[in-house]
């Protein structure tokens, strides 16, 4: 049936394009346009003579006008000629349409893929959510990658091991569990690391910190090669519950969206931080290898994020600087900034940092007006307006 109804279509939109080859449209001569409106307008005449709008005199002489426009019309009418249409070649016809069905068809066979099932919206949004639920969890994505190599001289390990070995004998002791999970991350056995850092968020209880749910889930992803499992994501939950800016928490978070089906949300969360900076934390070299992938996968044009920033010179030069000498500078670039953009334009990432420049030096007025410009020139850009937005709600002048 789904054939026999796709043949159908695809011979009725065949039909409707050759129809234009073979069906002549009537053509009218200019002329007899005109002799028709001066017939209309000698009626139009009479009937005002009779209603007494116009004299006798003003008839006939209006009158003896229109006939010899009528004449004149007549006149080119026997002048002017109609082009004549050829007819199309039946053998060209019948060769168009086997292209075009035969080539749709094709094109079908070689990129579609004929044996799949309908996939319907619902459909494929509760198998997405399904998968998610279902997906390995922490042990299960361990079992499936090796643990990475661990690396440190004998004396080193033979003291970790003392330590490992002193903690089952004092398994409430807090600071014991931290300097295990200090020693486990630095020799890179993240998976004893993890679950010593679990140990430490038990004991603490409430008093556990965003950090240390930030701590756990890094642990857990690393120890699975960058998957973020359900244990680690229910981690990062708890990091953003706690400090809902963490830098880490928010990029962990974006992986987790990527690798389950929101790409978009990820490419959001990882637009903001690459705003914020700064340049040289880890995770902007992570988004900037992924968020190109991730643009793509949800149908998105990634924005300009080379836009220019302060030189390798410049940098050093502010580390030598007064805290009024960097303060002046940073004020100048930001000035240099709002001039090109008036000038010329630019992106929306550069637009967003100019935004969050002035919400930190505390000039709402001047972040709430280039917010109100920005809308102006993005207004119908969704995905730049989600990135100006969230620039607009660190300088707090958006809600």
């Amino acid at each position: 049936m789904v054939w026999a109804v796709s043949a159908l279509m695809a011979v009725g939109v065949i039909f409707a394009i050759l129809r234009a080859f073979v069906v002549v449209t009537p053509v009218f001569r200019a002329s007899e346009f005109d002799v028709q409106v001066y017939k209309d307008q000698l009626k139009s005449l009479a009937s005002d003579l009779e209603r007494g709008v116009v004299s006798q005199d003003e008839a006939a002489s209006a009158k003896l006008e229109i006939s010899k426009r009528i004449l004149a019309a007549d006149k080119r009418k026997q002048n002017e000629t109609v082009a004549k249409t050829g007819r199309t070649s039946k053998l060209f016809l019948a060769a168009l349409s086997a292209v075009m069905l035969g080539g749709s068809m094709g094109l079908y066979f070689l990129l579609g893929s004929p044996q799949m099932p309908d996939q319907p919206l619902q459909a494929r949004m509760e198998a997405a959510k399904i998968a998610r639920a279902n997906r390995p969890n922490q042990f299960e994505a361990e079992a499936q990658v090796p643990a990475l190599a661990i690396e440190a001289d004998g004396d080193y390990l033979e003291l970790i091991a003392k330590l490992r070995d002193t903690m089952k004998t004092r398994p409430n002791d807090v600071e014991g569990w931290k300097l295990l999970v200090l020693h486990e991350s630095r020799i890179g056995n993240v998976r004893a690391a993890w679950r010593a850092k679990d140990k430490v968020i038990l004991l603490l209880g409430d008093k556990a910190s965003g950090v240390d749910y930030a701590d756990l889930a890094e642990f857990m992803i690393i120890s699975t090669n960058g998957y973020v499992s359900t244990d680690a994501e229910a981690a990062l939950a708890k990091a953003l519950t706690r400090n809902a800016k963490s830098p880490r928490a928010r990029y962990y978070s974006g992986l987790a969206l990527a690798q389950n089906g929101r790409p978009d949300v990820a490419y959001r969360m990882w637009i903001g931080l690459l705003e914020e900076g700064p340049e040289d934390a880890p995770w902007v070299q992570l988004i900037r290898g992924q968020i190109g992938t991730v643009a793509r996968a949800a149908g998105i044009n990634p924005v300009d994020q080379n836009a220019p920033g302060p030189s390798a010179d410049q940098v050093e030069a502010a580390g030598n600087m007064t805290d009024e000498e960097r303060q002046n500078m940073i004020r100048g670039m930001v000035a240099g900034l709002a001039e090109r953009l008036a000038t010329d334009g630019g992106s929306p990432a550069e637009w967003a940092r100019l935004i969050r420049a002035y919400g930190t030096f505390g000039e709402t007025a001047q972040a709430s007006a280039i917010w109100v410009e920005a809308r102006e020139v993005f207004g119908d850009n969704a995905d730049a307006m989600a990135i100006l937005l969230e620039a607009a709600q660190s300088a707090e002048v958006a809600n």
